[in-house]
């Protein structure tokens, strides 16, 4: 748990580094997803577990994949631009709220305890606290909002996978490669529109490095570890790992990047995971049982926290 932890909770350190190597947002999101899928290509192959074979199963992988990858992969790099690395692991430990609050809109979640409710305006407050709307340059303010839509881009992947990519037949490493590499397919045409760099030079070593990290450990890799947890020790008991993230997030961002953390980003965080973990009371009960089809978020979610705190598996945040 604690290795799961620190590779996925990482994947905003190696965002920041990759930027600041000079990668773009849209090939650190194509990269990402490709890398992934390569780690999970080999590891699929190795417990023999196939590609999806049908149409219908690959048009469902594809949307799940624009909202759980394509999507955040990107708009989280987009943010992190103006954004300091340890507040976007925050911001991306609000996906539980974001979706409470898609349940409740859609009428999936009905009658919902009153302490569900008090955990998500809490967990709303404290965002608003952690990014402090009213002190914050427009462009840091746009950063932020786009760390928010990869929150909500969770979100709804959460919802749909829940739905239509749950009992497809085909084994949880190959579904989470077959849905990264159609993150990759996706984000490809994003190169074209100001994703490459002006010449590859300018994108220095520690930039390549930091991607590399990225798509293979805090993607790739944690995708198979958090498949590993869930058959060990239970979805549930694995989803708490989600709580560690913002935390390693915040962490890494001081010690590696020397990003500031002042008493508005300790007291945000802090009031964003006990709203998050008040939104999980009285949750109906889930089977400590083998993983369900779903990715993933984190960062998710090929990508997100592999188990996000308002239960259930995560796709690749």
């Amino acid at each position: 748990m604690v290795v799961l932890a620190l590779l996925w909770g990482s994947a905003f350190l190696w965002v920041d580094l990759a930027l600041a190597g000079g990668m773009t947002p849209p090939l650190i999101a194509t990269l990402r997803s490709a890398l992934g899928a390569v780690v999970l290509l080999l590891l699929a192959g190795l417990a023999r577990q196939r590609l999806p074979r049908d149409l219908a199963t690959w048009g469902r992988v594809t949307v799940a994949a624009l909202w759980c990858n394509a999507v955040p992969f990107l708009l989280i790099a987009v943010g992190q631009r103006t954004v300091d690395s340890g507040t976007a692991g925050v911001v991306n430990a609000t996906t539980p709220l974001w979706s409470l609050l898609l349940g409740l809109v859609l009428g999936m979640e009905r009658r919902p305890h009153p302490l569900r409710l008090t955990g998500l305006l809490v967990g709303f407050a404290g965002t608003v606290v952690l990014l402090a709307p009213w002190r914050q340059p427009v462009d840091i303010g746009l950063g932020a909002i786009a760390l928010l839509g990869a929150a909500i881009s969770y979100a709804v992947a959460f919802t749909y996978m829940a739905r239509h990519l749950t009992g497809t037949g085909s084994g949880p490493l190959a579904l989470s490669a077959a849905q990264l590499l159609a993150a990759t397919g996706l984000s490809i045409p994003l190169l074209l529109v100001d994703g490459l760099p002006a010449s590859p030079p300018s994108v220095t070593a520690t930039g390549w490095a930091a991607v590399v990290a990225l798509g293979v450990l805090s993607t790739g890799l944690t995708f198979y570890l958090n498949f590993r947890l869930i058959g060990d020790v239970g979805a549930t008991t694995t989803a708490s790992v989600g709580y560690l993230l913002p935390v390693v997030s915040v962490s890494l961002g001081a010690v590696v990047l020397s990003e500031v953390v002042d008493v508005r980003v300790v007291l945000g965080m802090v009031v964003v995971l006990v709203g998050v973990a008040l939104t999980r009371r009285h949750a109906p009960p889930r089977a400590e049982s083998a993983p369900r089809q779903a990715t993933p978020s984190a960062g998710t979610a090929p990508g997100a926290p592999p188990s996000r705190p308002g239960g259930g598996v995560e796709p690749g945040r």
